[in-house]
């Protein structure tokens, strides 16, 4: 479970999240909405610890992160936008290396990470052998996300989590977070692609200058809004109603 109050962050004179308060129940994915700036990956690394708020307080399972923060971490998963790594690492040995923070020794780490090969149709000698600097994208996003969830843990946070993945990872990817749901999981999934939000996420919260707008099930929202899609829903709650005409527009005025 996480549970956020009064949450915020503040950048010089911008304030990047405003006193957010929220909950995210065990076993929901609930996507994480918002244009660009809205504060969602600000919101996401003062979750992990990674940004120390300026007020407020965030909670992984009733332990304080800001108060508590390595009894904290080992309580979550995060796969970033970024996807950095240690390049100069094989993909095994930084696999390794992730575990052996998280307490988990080689002898225990390695049949772990092995399913992980499975799963992802990871190429052993490639993670052996190769150094993670030369991996394509979808590989290293492969063993990132291994590397988040490698230690089991209650509360998963993902930012763009499919990107770089080919559309058979991506499915599969989208199952294995259903079933960790269906486990009691607590999963956030920070994405702009609402289409798969839609079809992931048990429910939604929208962000926008670093408030929390709405959050609930998708169907009800639309419904509590006037709105037939997800996406016509964000344009609305968002200020972007419009783009589709403006866009219409401005192709004519180019053809013309």
């Amino acid at each position: 479970m996480i549970s956020i109050q009064g949450l915020t962050k503040r950048f010089g004179a911008q304030t990047a999240v405003d006193h957010l308060t929220w909950e995210v129940p065990p076993g929901m994915i609930v996507g994480l909405l918002g244009p660009n700036g809205a504060g969602k990956t600000t919101t996401l690394k003062m979750v992990t610890g990674m940004l120390q708020p300026d007020e407020g307080t965030a909670l992984i399972c009733g332990v304080n992160v800001s108060t508590h923060p390595v009894e904290a971490k080992r309580l979550l998963g995060f796969v970033p936008d970024s996807g950095a790594v240690y390049e100069s690492l094989t993909g095994l040995e930084f696999l390794l290396m992730i575990g052996a923070l998280y307490g988990i020794y080689e002898d225990e780490a390695r049949p772990r990470i092995r399913q992980f090969l499975d799963f992802f149709e990871l190429d052993e000698q490639t993670l052996t052998t190769k150094l993670l600097g030369a991996y394509s994208k979808g590989m290293r996003r492969k063993v990132v996300i291994t590397a988040a969830l490698l230690h089991n843990p209650k509360v998963v946070l993902l930012d763009e989590p499919l990107d770089g993945l080919d559309a058979n990872a991506a499915v599969g990817f989208k199952a294995l977070l259903e079933t960790l749901a269906r486990e009691g999981k607590t999963i956030v999934y920070s994405s702009h692609v609402l289409d798969v939000v839609e079809r992931v996420c048990n429910r939604v919260a929208i962000m926008a200058q670093g408030k929390l707008l709405v959050e609930g099930s998708p169907h009800d929202l639309q419904y509590q809004h006037g709105a037939d899609t997800l996406e016509q829903l964000f344009t609305q709650l968002t200020g972007l109603s419009g783009l589709e005409a403006r866009a219409e527009t401005f192709a004519k005025s180019m053809l013309s």
